[in-house]
């Protein structure tokens, strides 16, 4: 005889089978973004083969950009990385480097292998920052394009970026971080969306008339308000003058963890989202976008953590709530190396902090979600981001625990659980592999398939070792943000590609 199911035994199965279906959605929500990925990826490769940079680079029409890059105590790389923006391949951009109260060296540097001194300049702050104390342009021609603003410290890149949007004299701004390594044809490949698509016609058919008995055609323009492009880890690559020369993975482990990761991330899960027009961020280390809609939008929340995906958020709010169409693109192709947190200590505080900012940016625009109002932004973006990016790392944590209390009173079906573990296990292993050998596919980064394979050999590791780490962040980043603590900057540790490591304050 069956015995009756107590409270306890109802609760165990609603848990246990809500837990089965998210973990299904997720994993099908993977596929379902590495198709569209892989459908995205093709679409773009065809269509970047007809396209004509050198018709861009001679094109006295070619849109103005603005190279924004706050610095902060960046005086061990600040010379290589600013050669670097300068030598950009681009007809009309100039470069605008926000020193954000440095404390070193950093501006002193900027003055003198620039030639900079003090101009008058019309800045309008139509954004709010802290106050700009000097403006800098070069005596030397050869450095015309760089602007150095010097402003009151705002203990943000968000603050910084703000002075630097105002100082801006183009139409679009591309924000990026003084510690990356940009390649030469960037602003050509992003600014190509926003010209492939700006007064591109959306036709939408109507209902026949009533009165008349045809079928009116409803017209509306699209346009591009951001673009993202694919970032990388630039720890153990070869740079010379601020060009990197040779791409290798990362030696250490910690930083070899984040490249496998970035590939994922950005050939999988930005590329798929691209392709249905849902990009749910575009990174603070690289995006170009519009600087009107920036501006209306309100630019940079200072107080945000996650600033660069609040800055979309309210951006496409903004074109939804003035009932404009919009497109976010990303391009595949790799134009900016980073250098990442070098090691656990580092890493621990970036990723805390992107928890923080996730729970706070879910906080802040909560009247977003199930909204059919915001569009896609409303019933796809914020959903997703609610369930399957915020909520995983409660969801594992609250699994895990449950795990051990069935371990521990011998209820567990060791056969079932050990075969759905392998399953989840492998199928992580999967996708990553499948993300890494795609892009070298595609673009072949690296010279040697042993490099390619000793990175993909790190997804077998990911599950064990990184990933509970970064779930354990991510909870903490929560814990902070629901009790208040604040957030204090710490030391970053510049390695200054290929110089040592010297602890600097950012």
């Amino acid at each position: 005889m069956v015995e009756p199911m107590n409270i306890w035994d109802y609760v165990r199965h609603i848990y246990e089978s809500s837990v089965f279906v998210y973990g299904m959605t997720m994993l099908l929500m993977y596929a379902l973004l590495a198709i569209l990925s892989f459908i995205s990826i093709q679409r773009f490769q065809k269509q970047n083969s007809y396209s004509d940079y050198k018709k861009i680079l001679g094109s006295p029409l070619a849109p103005g950009i603005s190279v924004i890059a706050p610095a902060f105590n960046e005086g061990v790389t600040i010379i290589q990385n600013v050669r670097s923006l300068l030598t950009l391949n681009y007809p009309r951009f100039e470069v605008i480097i926000v020193n954000d109260g440095s404390t070193d060296d950093t501006l002193q540097k900027l003055m003198t292998e620039f030639e900079m001194v003090q101009v008058d300049f019309a800045y309008n702050e139509k954004i709010r920052s802290q106050p700009v104390r000097r403006i800098f342009k070069s005596t030397n021609r050869a450095y015309e394009k760089l602007v150095v603003v010097d402003k009151v410290n705002g203990k943000s890149k968000a603050d910084a970026s703000n002075a630097g949007i105002n100082a801006s004299s183009f139409n679009y701004f591309l924000c990026t971080d003084v510690d990356c390594i940009i390649e030469k044809d960037t602003l050509l490949k992003m600014i190509q969306p926003f010209m492939n698509e700006e007064g591109t016609r959306i036709t939408e058919v109507g209902e026949p008339c009533p009165e008349c008995g045809y079928i009116h055609i409803k017209e509306e323009s699209r346009r591009v308000i951001a673009t993202g492009a694919t970032l990388r880890i630039a720890n153990s690559c070869e740079v010379e003058e601020g060009v990197l020369v040779r791409m290798r993975p990362p030696k250490a482990i910690i930083p070899r963890f984040q490249e496998m990761e970035y590939i994922r991330s950005y050939v999988l899960g930005k590329m798929g989202w691209s392709m249905i027009n849902a990009v749910p961020n575009v990174s603070g280390g690289l995006g170009l976008f519009d600087k009107e809609v920036a501006i209306k939008a309100g630019g940079y929340d200072p107080r945000s953590f996650g600033e660069d995906m609040d800055l979309i958020t309210r951006m496409c709010a903004y074109m939804k709530d003035n009932k404009q169409k919009y497109a976010i693109r990303y391009i595949p192709s790799t134009q900016c190396w980073t250098e990442g947190p070098p090691n656990l200590k580092i890493l621990s505080r970036q990723r805390t902090r992107w928890g923080r900012g996730l729970i706070q940016i879910m906080t802040l625009h909560k009247k977003i979600i199930f909204n059919p109002r915001y569009g896609t932004l409303g019933l796809v973006v914020f959903p997703y981001n609610l369930f399957f990016e915020f909520l995983a790392p409660i969801i594992e944590i609250t699994g895990i625990l449950y795990y051990i209390y069935i371990i521990a009173t011998g209820q567990i079906n060791w056969h079932f659980a050990l075969i759905l573990l392998l399953f989840v296990y492998l199928y992580s292993v999967m996708i990553t592999t499948f993300a890494i050998l795609w892009d070298q596919i595609t673009y072949r980064y690296y010279k040697t398939w042993h490099e390619v394979v000793g990175l993909a050999s790190m997804a077998f590791l990911e599950p064990i070792i990184y990933h509970p780490l970064i779930v354990f962040f991510a909870i903490r980043g929560y814990f902070y943000f629901i009790t208040g603590r604040k957030h204090v900057w710490g030391n970053m540790q510049r390695q200054g590609f290929g110089q040592r490591a010297k602890p600097q304050a950012g």
